[in-house]
């Protein structure tokens, strides 16, 4: 064999081998990946679950046990922050990211209803509602504006409830709120404390809409009657 022929084989090899440490590679990161998915889903089902039965606790609780900051928006808090992380490691359009937003979109409807009736009940409880409508499909361009507005509103108004909807998630759930609440577009969209606006990004204007007044509700009193 000579040197050309033997230069040859020789660079066939490391290609070979490149190519086959890259299927290594591959098959380890997408293995990695799944099993990464699978201990984020057990973690939000748990999660969910928890959540659900804590609506189911709530809807009997009396009213002094229950305040406008207190009641589940940790727990809704920080499982918007594993979606979050989520959505940023495997991208908006990822199949089990959608699946997770679906779980969260529900949970935050049912959160929101719940507030809702418990708020007709109990006298001093007057929660401020926020309900933000966005976009990922490059049609909302203030939306990332207005998401760390809201964010920072959240963080220095406690006692404000602060829902995010994705307004073109394929959810029936989600199209009825949309329905009921009369949303329509542009983008972003939003219904605080029962008035729709559009188009609102800046943190002064979202703030300039806010009944700061209600922001300092006290613990809440019931106003049923008891035997």
């Amino acid at each position: 064999m000579n040197p050309i022929q033997r230069n040859a084989l020789l660079a066939l090899a490391i290609t070979i081998g490149l190519f086959i440490t890259m299927l290594a590679a591959v098959d380890y990161l997408n293995n990695a990946r799944i099993e990464e998915i699978g201990r984020i889903e057990d973690k939000i089902a748990l999660d969910t679950l928890s959540l659900e039965t804590q609506f189911d606790l709530l809807a009997e609780a009396p009213c002094k046990e229950v305040s406008e900051g207190s009641v589940l928006s940790s727990e809704l808090n920080d499982l918007a922050a594993r979606l979050s992380y989520t959505e940023d490691r495997l991208g908006s359009d990822d199949e089990e990211v959608i699946k997770l937003k679906r779980q969260y979109t529900l949970l935050e409807i049912k959160d929101y209803l719940l507030m809702k009736r418990l708020s007709k009940e109990c006298v001093d409880l007057k929660p401020v509602f926020v309900l933000y409508f966005y976009s990922n499909e490059g049609d909302c361009p203030g939306c990332a504006e207005a998401g760390y507005a809201l964010s920072y509103l959240r963080e220095t108004y406690p006692k404000l409830r602060v829902y995010s909807f994705d307004y073109n998630l394929d959810l029936g759930a989600l199209k009825t709120l949309r329905a009921v609440l009369d949303i329509k577009e542009p983008l972003p969209a939003y219904v605080i404390n029962g008035k729709n606006y559009n188009g609102l990004v800046s943190l002064t204007e979202l703030e300039d809409k806010l009944p700061l007044e209600l922001l300092a509700t006290s613990t809440a009193t019931s106003t049923k009657k008891t035997n």
